[in-house]
Order: structure tokens, then C-alpha cells, then sequence
């Protein structure tokens, strides 16, 4: 299996940016769909972006679209989500969770609290 560490969130004005960083060690990290949710109090889970294999391929929410980025290094088993113009509503523990198309492995998540 593999094991996901998300850093990288804080407190930040709106407008503002965070990256998010999620670190993956115990298998090959290039076999693992990636992807980032996040779930914010009173709402369902939400996916927020997530990335192939490849890394060719990538899918946004339509809320961060525009404003937000997913990508990955798989030669420093990472994948990131860059956040920009962040708003109010995207407050929220974000969660980095990795795919090989039979299991789902979920990190601790990370929260990022967005000021108005």
C-alpha cells in the first residue's frame, strides 16, 4: 500500500494563494491516479482536481477551475495543488487520495481556512 502526508495549508486572506503538497511513499508512485478532495463542515466530500498516471490528463471542479492547479513529480513522489484566488468557500481539510484502480489510499488532510 501507500502511505499519503499532505502539508501545506494554513490561514490566508481571500485572494490570496497556498499550495498544497502531498508526499507518497511504500509503492511505485507513478501506478497511482492522484487526486485532491476536500470536505468542509455541513457538505459532502468534494473532489477538487485530479491527475492521471501520465500526468497528461487532469479534471477540475467547476468551483476551482481557472484558479486552481494540479500536478505531480513522480521522480520526488509528489503531487501538488496550487490555489489562487482563493475565496471564503473554499475553507475546507483537504485530502490527497492515490488510486491504482482497486484500492484507495487517503492521507490525514490538511486544513485550509480562507479569511474574508
Amino acid at each position: 500500500q501507500v502511505q499519503l502526508v499532505e502539508s501545506g495549508g494554513g490561514l490566508v486572506q481571500a485572494g490570496g494563494s497556498l499550495r498544497l503538497s502531498c508526499e507518497a511513499s511504500g509503492r511505485t508512485f507513478s501506478n497511482y491516479a492522484m487526486g485532491w478532495f476536500r470536505l468542509a463542515p455541513g457538505k459532502d466530500r468534494e473532489l477538487v482536481a485530479a491527475i492521471t498516471r501520465n500526468g497528461i490528463n487532469t479534471l477540475y471542479a467547476d468551483s476551482v477551475k481557472s484558479r486552481f492547479t494540479i500536478s505531480r513529480e513522480d521522480a520526488k513522489n509528489m503531487v501538488y495543488l496550487q490555489m489562487n484566488s482563493l475565496k471564503p468557500e473554499d475553507t475546507a481539510v483537504y485530502y490527497c487520495k492515490a488510486s491504482d484502480g482497486m484500492f484507495d489510499y487517503w492521507g490525514q488532510g490538511t486544513q485550509v481556512t480562507v479569511s474574508s
